[in-house]
């Protein structure tokens, strides 16, 4: 049977405090260019990649936006995330997650983050948190990096190629919302891992396709066996 070689962690919610703040920077962005969307309406698009919540977002408000006024929405959207995750005194990673990280480099397993932000916000938590690549993980890739983020499977790909890991059988994937456990099934990775102490509570969670659920970060050693 294979063994567990790379896991693809999610960011905000996961691996990274948020409360609600992805939440109020799209629905801040949305609204300065005239769109009210509710708090309940954006949470089932947490983990998409940004500039497609924000275009099914407006869809609900029964706004069609042209390509210009996408990017103007996600170019503010980005401002805002820049900014929050730059100055709140409150920004830190969830359940020791460098800890964790560090225990499976420990075990031999490579780590990678995945995210529905683009690469200058990444960027910005990993300078903030000091998650060094090549030292706390070994890879990233956000959706701006890809054909098609979240659900599909392509960000998990690109993970799998730059750590030189042949079969998703090797693979876990570990995320706060549905988007993330659809992705990881979409991949057919061996483990998909939902974390429900953030943006998805169990409830939610238990609805979509997953083989394990968990509170904290520590227990997928548990899964990991």
């Amino acid at each position: 049977m294979r063994q567990i070689k790379l896991i693809v962690f999610d960011m905000a919610g996961t691996t990274v405090k948020d409360q609600n703040n992805v939440h109020l920077a799209l629905q801040t962005a949305l609204h300065n260019f005239g769109i009210n969307v509710s708090i309940i309406q954006i949470n089932p698009l947490m983990g998409y990649p940004k500039p497609l919540a924000i275009k099914m977002l407006a869809e609900m408000s029964n706004v069609s936006l042209s390509e210009d006024m996408l990017n103007s929405i996600h170019s503010k959207f980005v401002d805002l995330m820049i900014e929050h995750y730059t100055i709140h005194p409150d920004i830190a990673e969830k359940d020791n997650a460098k800890q964790v990280f560090a225990q499976l480099k420990n075990k031999g397993i490579k780590v990678a983050i995945d995210t529905g932000f683009s690469r200058p916000i990444a960027d910005t938590i990993f300078n903030r948190l000091n998650w060094l690549k090549g030292e706390d993980i070994d890879y990233s890739v956000t959706s701006d990096e890809v054909k098609q983020g979240r659900p599909y499977p392509y960000m998990i790909f690109k993970a799998m190629e730059y750590c030189n890991i042949q079969s998703v059988e090797e693979v876990m994937k570990v995320g706060d919302t549905s988007s993330d456990l659809e992705q990881g099934t979409n991949a057919g990775c061996k483990f998909v891992v939902g974390v429900t102490s953030g943006a998805f509570a169990k409830s939610e969670l238990i609805k979509y396709p997953h083989t394990h659920l968990v509170e904290t970060l520590n227990q997928i050693f548990e899964i990991l066996g």
